[in-house]
């Protein structure tokens, strides 16, 4: 974990495509200002002015051709711009980071997904000294709902749209991104905590807000109670 001293604390939400964790994101950072904790939210792809130009290449699904190396380099490119411009300053400052999607995301998606065997991701991962989550929230939702949900939010958003090239994969590629993620829940337990997802947003933050209070240092699970 990093240093309660300071109270800094890296969180990260994860789950397959149209599973809420960006709502549930949005209703954590609010509970967290009514409180008064410090607090930083990020994405990847997309935290950084940088990242923004990335997400844009990784995500338009009328972009050209992307292999599978090249999308991983470009996730890995964009996580150390985060780490080195949001993610270690925050924490640096004893304050709660908040990312939505994280290297979970990139080994159930590029490892899983597209099928990079995850020796080499880790190899290409391992000089860039990523920072380990104190605490990922892993909304588990079935892949078909999930991807229903998606694909009914990007016809009525248009701004969606343009970031729906995952949206657009078949369902056997979404499952097996959620394979990738329970594999990592079985590798590392008392990391994750697994949020079911199927409810109303509120319904399913009552449980996320428990798990995430739960895991807080001391100082904080006072100031959130």
């Amino acid at each position: 974990m990093n240093d309660h001293n300071t109270g800094g604390m890296f969180v990260t939400l994860e789950g397959v495509e149209g599973c809420g964790k960006s709502t549930q994101m949005d209703l954590l950072a609010r509970r967290l200002a009514e409180r008064g904790v410090p607090h930083v939210c990020t994405r990847e792809p997309g935290g950084t002015p940088f990242g923004q130009e990335v997400r844009r290449i990784l995500l338009n699904p009328q972009g050209p051709p992307r292999a599978p190396l090249a999308e991983l380099l470009l996730y890995l490119a964009d996580r150390v711009q985060d780490l080195h411009q949001q993610i270690r300053p925050a924490l640096a400052e004893g304050k709660i980071v908040l990312c939505d999607r994280y290297h979970d995301a990139t080994i159930a998606y590029q490892g899983f997904g597209r099928g990079i065997p995850r020796p080499t991701i880790d190899a290409l991962a391992a000089p860039l000294g990523l920072q380990t989550p104190d605490l990922t929230l892993l909304l588990d939702l079935p892949p078909r709902e999930a991807l229903a949900r998606a694909r009914r939010r990007n016809k009525s958003d248009a701004r969606a749209r343009t970031e729906s090239r995952f949206d657009d994969e078949a369902l056997a590629f979404h499952q097996r991104v959620q394979e990738g993620y329970r594999q990592l829940v079985r590798e590392e337990p008392e990391r994750f905590a697994v949020i079911p997802a199927q409810g109303s947003p509120e319904q399913i933050f009552a449980l996320l807000f428990a798990r995430f209070v739960d895991a807080l240092p001391l100082h904080l699970k006072r100031k959130m109670s």
